[in-house]
C-alpha cells in the first residue's frame, strides 16, 4: 500500500484526461494541470460524459460518477502541484519540453513527490537527468485509452530508487490497473511493436492497397482486436504519431519508426484523427472514447 493521497497530471489531452479518470475513479484527489482553461474544460466535460455513461452501462452506481468528479480539480497555475504526492506527466514527447515541466515542478513540489513519465519512446534517464530529483522519478505508461485498458508499463531510469519504483507500483495496483516491469528501452513492450506496425498501416492506405474502414475490420475480424489499428491511430492522433516515430526512429534507426509522409500530409490538412473530427476516420462529436 502505498502512503499516495493527491496526485497531479500535467496534460488534459486525449492520454492526460485518461490518466486523470482512472485515478479520481479509484478515490485519489486528483489535480489536472495545464496551460489553457478551454483544455481544461473540454477535458473535465470528457471525463463526465464518459462516467455518465459507466452509470448508463451499470459499470458504476447511480451517484458515482458525481462523487468521483468531486475529485478531480483542474489548474493552470503550476504552483497548486504543491500539495501533490505524485505528478504524471503526459505532454508532449519532447525532451526539452519534459525538463522544462519537471525543473518547474521541482521548485514547487516537496522532496518526497514522485514524478512520473506517461512517455513511451524518451528515455527515463534522460528525462529523469533534467528533473532536479532522478532518483525520484519514474515511468509511468499508461495504455491508450487510459480509462478502459489496464495495462500500465513501469520503468526505472539508471538511478530511479528502489522505494520510488516500488512506491509507484504500489500505487499503480492500487489504481485497479496491471503494471508490468520493463527496462529503459525506446518504445518498451508495446511500442516497440506498434510504431513500427502503424507506421506500415499507414503506408497501407498512402499504397491504396485498401481503405481504412476495411484494413481496420480486417484486423479486428481474424486478428480479435477490440479496435482497428486506424481507429487507434485516431485517437493518438496525427502529431502524436509523428512525434512518436520521429523520437523512436533517432533513436533506433529502425527504417519502419521512420514517419511516413501521409502522416505530415494530414497534419497539413488538419486530419489529425477524434482530436479534430478526422482522421482515417470521421467523427461527429468530441466526446473522449467510451462515452
Amino acid at each position: 500500500m502505498s502512503n499516495i493521497k493527491t496526485v497531479g497530471v500535467v496534460g488534459s489531452g486525449t492520454m492526460g484526461t485518461g490518466i486523470a479518470i482512472v485515478i479520481a475513479r479509484a478515490g485519489f484527489k486528483t489535480i489536472v494541470l495545464d496551460t489553457r482553461e478551454d483544455a481544461l474544460a473540454r477535458a473535465r466535460d470528457q471525463a463526465a460524459a464518459f462516467l455518465t455513461k459507466s452509470v448508463a452501462r451499470g459499470k458504476l452506481k447511480a451517484g458515482q460518477d458525481e462523487a468521483i468528479m468531486a475529485n478531480w480539480h483542474g489548474t493552470t497555475q503550476v504552483d497548486d502541484m504543491a500539495e501533490c504526492d505524485l505528478v504524471i506527466e503526459a505532454v508532449f514527447e519532447d525532451l526539452a519540453v519534459k525538463h522544462t515541466l519537471f525543473s518547474k515542478l521541482d521548485k514547487v513540489c516537496p522532496p518526497h513527490t514522485i514524478f512520473a513519465t506517461n512517455t513511451s519512446t524518451i528515455s527515463i534517464t534522460e528525462i529523469a537527468g533534467g528533473s532536479g530529483r532522478a532518483d525520484r522519478v519514474v515511468g509511468m505508461h499508461f495504455c491508450l485509452p487510459a480509462q478502459l485498458m489496464k495495462l500500465v508499463e513501469m520503468s526505472p531510469g539508471l538511478v530511479t530508487s528502489e522505494d520510488t519504483f516500488d512506491t509507484a507500483w504500489a500505487f499503480c495496483e492500487q489504481l485497479g490497473q496491471k503494471p508490468v516491469k520493463t527496462r529503459d528501452m525506446p518504445g518498451f513492450i508495446l511500442n516497440y511493436f506498434l510504431i513500427p506496425w502503424h507506421n506500415d498501416v499507414i503506408n497501407m492506405v498512402d499504397q491504396g492497397v485498401a481503405e481504412p474502414a476495411d484494413i481496420d475490420l480486417a484486423v479486428k475480424t481474424a486478428l480479435g482486436y477490440p479496435l482497428g489499428p486506424l481507429e487507434l491511430l485516431d485517437m493518438v492522433g496525427m502529431d502524436t504519431q509523428k512525434l512518436l516515430a520521429e523520437a523512436m526512429h533517432d533513436l533506433t534507426h529502425e527504417p519502419r519508426a521512420a514517419c511516413p509522409p501521409l502522416v505530415k500530409r494530414m497534419i497539413g490538412a488538419g486530419k489529425l484523427g477524434r482530436k479534430s473530427g478526422a482522421g482515417f476516420h470521421v467523427y461527429d462529436n468530441n466526446k473522449i472514447f467510451g462515452a
